[in-house]
């Protein structure tokens, strides 16, 4: 008979349902009773402070949203003893005044191995049902968490044996920090939790209080701009169309919450021509990738335009820099802001996209075609975008770095 047995634990009041956990026959009494704690509080002190607009976020059932997991997340995320040599953790790559993006074309990993595609940012990252730029396999944060954790090709975080989680174990804070999340330090910093807690911390992530969020969701017009009013419509007006592939609540074609179906996917946007794709190698070639197809070379995931005014470079590849960042001669702090790079930089994109782009096979002509604007109806949409920076997002303490 196989050692394991399982215990029912009974709720009290509030709470209708079982918890099943499986145990050792020789684990003691006092564990089960800490473990069977911290998973009911898990199940009851989350409660969703939501913008005015937005669905509630899908959550998956293993892994329920609790306070001290998200806690737990936001330690583990800015933790640089989760990788190979502690010298760095997530949020290298995933800055908070850049919407948790790193302002580079490719980030690089603790070997220096340059990834083939940037770090996408993570605002609103619990309403994606597809997290990377060109995987559809990848479908929850738990699973991707293991690719930067333990992945090869390339090498990022670089972990490579469970000699991390004695190191976690041995942090004083830790022992808190699981406790209170899990109910048993001792037992509960393993791998799996460690990226449930990432999972829940990413999930907490809601940006939603953007100028554009306050003039849509929160009645108060005067905070866009006439230009910016102009830009919005022409963004989602016949002319531009951007709304096709950019459109709902968070500005994607991608989206999952609470009660809904999935969408999500997959376009060329014509960056690059064939020639280019034919030349670069087998992991720069978008959906491709993974299928095989030919047809799905060059295609990715439209990213959500939420925070784009500091998201920059733009596309994959950061196909679209600032100014400053594409000149040599121009050293770091030349005097260009934030927004006039993110300006510069959406003022290509949207000069892209007016043109058609490029003659690429696998360009979906019907949502990539030339159309006609102005060049101060083309600022207007750039200022429009640049109204997507929710600045309180950025600087939010919740979401801080807590060392």
């Amino acid at each position: 008979m196989n050692s394991k047995f399982y215990i029912i634990v009974f709720a009290i009041s509030s709470f209708s349902n079982c918890i099943l956990f499986p145990i050792q026959k020789e684990e003691s009494n006092d564990n089960l009773l800490f473990a069977a704690l911290g998973l009911l509080a898990s199940r009851s002190d989350w409660v969703w402070d939501l913008p005015p607009g937005f669905p509630v976020p899908f959550v998956p059932s293993e892994n329920p949203m609790s306070i001290a997991k998200v806690e737990l997340g936001r330690h583990l995320f800015n933790e640089k003893a989760l990788s190979g040599n502690e010298t760095m953790s997530c949020g290298s790559c995933h800055i908070q005044s850049l919407a948790f993006s790193d302002g580079k074309d490719f980030p690089s990993g603790i070997t220096s191995e340059v990834h083939p595609r940037n770090s996408q940012h993570l605002s609103n990252v619990a309403y994606l049902p597809r997290l990377t730029w060109n995987n559809p396999r990848m479908t929850s944060l738990e699973v991707q968490a293991r690719v930067p954790m333990f992945g090869e090709n390339p090498i990022e975080l670089g972990l490579s044996s469970n000699s991390f989680i004695d190191k976690i174990k041995s942090k004083t804070i830790y022992q808190t920090l699981f406790t209170n999340a899990y109910g048993n330090a001792d037992s509960a910093v393993n791998e799996q939790n460690i990226r449930f807690a990432l999972a829940s911390f990413q999930r907490s992530m809601i940006s939603g209080n953007s100028r554009f969020d306050q003039y849509t969701f929160r009645n108060n017009k005067s905070a866009l701009t006439a230009s910016e009013i102009r830009g919005l419509n022409l963004f989602n007006g016949e002319v531009a169309e951007c709304f096709h592939c950019h459109g709902g609540f968070n500005f994607t074609d991608t989206s999952l919450h609470s009660g809904t179906q999935e969408e999500f996917f997959y376009h060329s946007n014509g960056i690059h021509d064939d020639t280019y794709y034919a030349g670069v190698p087998s992991n720069k070639r978008g959906l491709y990738d993974l299928t095989g197809i030919a047809s799905d070379t060059g295609k990715f995931r439209a990213p959500s335009l939420r925070n784009i005014g500091v998201t920059y470079p733009y596309m994959h590849d950061g196909s679209f820099m600032c100014d400053d960042a594409n000149n040599p001669e121009k050293p770091a702090g030349s005097g260009k802001t934030k927004t006039d790079c993110a300006r510069d930089a959406l003022t290509k994109v949207v000069d892209h996209y007016r043109s058609g782009g490029q003659n690429h096979s696998g360009k979906d002509s019907t949502l990539i075609r030339a159309f006609t604007i102005t060049n101060s109806q083309r600022d207007d949409m750039v200022n429009f975008l640049l109204s997507l920076t929710d600045e309180e997002f950025l600087t939010n303490p919740k979401f801080a770095s807590p060392f």
